[in-house]
């Protein structure tokens, strides 16, 4: 049964890692964790893309898994880090981190997550409905507003049979922007419509950090989204895994993505 706290203080000080670790003895390896007393409703996957950025890792960690625990699920971080000195490819990562997690366990449901969002409400459950969610409604940079209706930046939640329905996330977008309302417009075609919690609940504090340089091809992407998305996804991955190592407080999937296979 969750035990939900309601409304929380975001953490967000430095903690070294092995003091992190001290506090949350209660992990398994692979930063998994799952009720004993009980069966959970939900198995998740938290999925990080990843790259340079190591005190808000530390800092999401110290705040989500904490929530994870009260909600009673059947969960495990992976912290998917991009290799190399190529264009930081978001939904690529996303797309790795869903393949790579099925390999080591039989997850029902993904979480889409920004390394820099902290969750305010742990009565936003990171669970996965019938229907896509878009879990990061209320953001504090932005007054707690939804900037535009088919936004599904951020945090998400999609079911394994939707990420599949959907061919997971474009493979096309390098560089900063695009690839969110790609998925959002697959959302649509597909038939499936994205639902909400109330932003009284749906509540993020966004850490802060330098501003990406935008994709000036994503508007070309977008518009040629339709035509593409059942053949650029996850049918199309191209990458090589360097490592994956079962640390204390997460799963890291260190690899070298390229471009689609065609």
């Amino acid at each position: 049964m969750c035990v939900a706290v309601g409304r929380l203080k975001v953490l967000s000080e430095d903690i070294a890692e092995d003091v992190l670790e001290a506090q949350l003895g209660w992990l398994e390896p692979g930063g998994r964790w799952r009720p004993a007393d009980c069966q959970a409703r939900h198995r998740v996957a938290i999925v990080i893309p990843y790259r340079d950025r190591r005190p808000h890792l530390l800092a999401f960690l110290h705040n989500i898994h904490p929530m994870l625990r009260r909600q009673q699920l059947d969960y495990a971080i992976y912290v998917v880090e991009q290799a190399g000195e190529k264009a930081f490819n978001r939904a690529m990562l996303f797309n790795v981190g869903f393949v790579e997690a099925l390999k080591l366990y039989q997850y029902d449901c993904f979480i889409f997550h920004d390394v820099d969002l902290i969750p305010e409400d742990d009565r936003n459950l990171y669970s996965c409905p019938p229907q896509p969610r878009h879990m990061s409604v209320a953001i504090d940079i932005m007054k707690y507003k939804l900037p535009y209706k088919a936004i599904f930046g951020g945090v998400s939640a999609l079911t394994c049979e939707q990420m599949n329905k959907l061919n997971g996330f474009s493979n096309e977008y390098w560089g900063w922007g695009g690839e969110d309302d790609d998925m959002s417009n697959r959302i649509k075609y597909s038939g499936m419509r994205i639902i909400r919690y109330s932003p009284s609940i749906a509540r993020y504090t966004m850490l802060k950090h330098k501003k990406e340089t935008p994709n000036p091809e994503r508007y070309n992407k977008l518009y040629r989204g339709k035509s593409r998305y059942k053949k650029d996804g996850l049918n199309s991955l191209n990458y090589q895994v360097l490592d994956i190592v079962l640390k204390k407080l997460y799963t890291w999937v260190h690899v070298e993505i390229h471009k689609p296979s065609s």
